[in-house]
């Protein structure tokens, strides 16, 4: 039979839609030819394939080969249909049975040697083929990243001869260690390495259990970007739902890494990076900062200093939790629930408010700086708290405090009850929800009314003023909301410079 049918996945997003890679030889003078929408990559495979097929002594056909990667309107793009394409030319030629396809999925890049080389996007493949009940076959070094996904069959090979010798049933696949990989021990900054800045310390406390936004506001050198590092520490260990949702978004970018299995990330992009950067984008669109930063932490340090567009960018992901990128040829979209933290000086040259230091900068320029922060951003940050400059004599008192480990305790606990109310922190709460699960007293109501009247604030900042306030609710295992919560939450929401 002179035609051979090959199932492989290609990847769009987080997505692996499925492919059928047809291979036909007819007689004629001899031709490769790739259709079906294939990027500069793919066509290139034709030469990897040929060299392949050819230095572990096959035979390469001569013969007219049309290859057809369907459907035919679906990009596809990388050298993981180099696989695909040789086993399709093998089948076709009678060098490899028909039915040794049957049931199998295949994705693979080639060396010119035959070996199979690692490729990007593995597991979103693998979680797509598992759905199915197919078997996979990759190169082995992709084991690892797919044994993750506990349903999945699968097996790998280091050769394309080890594949042959396998669908001849001559051989066995190389199978993934499906035991749990250990959780590597985080390198974090403790608590105890801060010294002073309790009220940071505090709010640190209070963002990890609700999963809310903070922002710190102070001079230089008063410990901001040290605190903004103790906040992973703090937060509970990810379930493994979600560690695969932080694996398959790396696996696209740039490849597993076992190491950090069970970890949540911490992304801290340079103030000179761009829009794109910083939510994803490209002709083909690619996760940003903001989905690398998934089910962990986004820290941007000297805030004002990014573009003011750039900023402007993250308010929709702040409350949607996902990003929709849309190009020319290209849609996808990719979760983006993570928790940011961010530092920043009062005026360019930091020492506004500070007693040590006089500030220096005309009032035009310190407007400009803190205008660069638009209101419906700020809005979207639950926790405004001013870091001041510790006094000389901090430096030499013995620290106070819990350590990490011992707040974490206490963040677990109120996550615990976060997910036994609601199934979600409390800052994903829905207005709906909130006037289910933390009804406001009457006094409660005035406060925060009087408060909204005051300090101008609006219906947004009102919900996430009454989530802060639950989470502190949560943390002293309250069942309602007292005043006092309600008190230290509308602290949060005030800036250093604001009226």
């Amino acid at each position: 039979m002179s035609l051979a049918l090959v199932a492989s996945r290609a990847l769009i997003g987080l997505d692996s839609p499925e492919v059928r890679v047809e291979v036909h030889l007819a007689n004629g003078l001899p031709a490769f030819n790739l259709v079906g929408m294939p990027e500069v990559a793919v066509r290139e495979s034709r030469d990897r394939v040929r060299s392949a097929l050819m230095t572990a002594g096959f035979e390469f056909p001569a013969r007219r080969i049309t290859v057809n990667l369907s459907p035919a309107d679906l990009p596809k793009e990388g050298g993981r249909y180099d696989l695909p394409i040789a086993l399709g030319i093998l089948v076709a030629s009678q060098q490899l049975p028909q039915n040794s396809l049957n049931g199998r999925e295949f994705i693979g890049e080639l060396a010119l040697n035959g070996e199979l080389r690692k490729i990007k996007g593995a597991l979103p493949t693998a979680l797509s083929t598992s759905k199915i009940g197919n078997f996979l076959v990759l190169p082995a070094a992709n084991l690892p990243e797919v044994g993750l996904v506990s349903s999945l069959k699968t097996g790998g090979a280091h050769h394309l001869l080890d594949v042959a010798a396998a669908l001849r049933g001559q051989a066995e696949f190389l199978t993934p260690s499906h035991t749990p990989l250990d959780v590597v021990s985080l390198n974090y900054t403790d608590l105890l390495e801060v010294k002073g800045q309790q009220a940071a310390k505090r709010a640190l406390m209070v963002a990890a259990a609700g999963q809310h936004n903070l922002l710190f506001c102070g001079p230089p050198g008063s410990g901001k970007t040290l605190l903004a590092r103790c906040l992973l520490g703090l937060l509970p260990e990810p379930s493994e739902e979600e560690a695969l949702e932080v694996a398959a978004i790396q696996s696209i970018v740039q490849g597993f890494d076992a190491s950090t299995w069970r970890q949540r990330p911490f992304r801290s992009p340079h103030h000179t990076s761009s829009a794109v950067a910083l939510v994803g984008g490209g002709s083909n669109p690619l996760p940003g900062e903001i989905s690398l930063a998934h089910r962990g932490i986004l820290f941007l340090d000297e805030l004002p200093e990014f573009g003011r567009q750039v900023l402007e960018v993250l308010r929709e992901p702040l409350e949607a939790g996902v990003i929709h990128l849309a190009r020319a040829k290209r849609k996808a979209s990719y979760p983006a629930q993570f928790l940011l933290i961010a530092a920043m000086n009062p005026c360019p040259c930091g020492h506004l408010g500070d007693p040590r230091k006089a500030c220096i900068c005309p009032q035009g320029l310190i407007h400009r700086y803190q205008s660069r922060l638009s209101g419906p951003l700020l809005d979207r940050i639950d926790l405004h708290l001013e870091v001041p400059a510790l006094p000389a004599d901090c430096l030499w008192q013995p620290v106070e405090g819990e350590s990490s480990a011992q707040v974490r305790v206490r963040v677990k606990e109120a996550r615990q009850l976060q997910i036994q109310r609601a199934g979600k922190p409390n800052s994903q709460l829905s207005p709906t929800e909130l006037e289910t699960f933390a009804p406001l007293g009457k006094e409660q109501q005035q406060l925060l009314t009087r408060a909204m009247n005051k300090i101008h604030l609006s219906a947004r900042a009102a919900h996430r003023i009454i989530k802060v306030a639950l989470t502190l609710a949560d943390l002293e295992t309250k069942s309602v909301i007292e005043s006092k919560h309600l008190l230290e939450a509308l602290s949060y929401r005030k800036l250093p410079w604001s009226d």
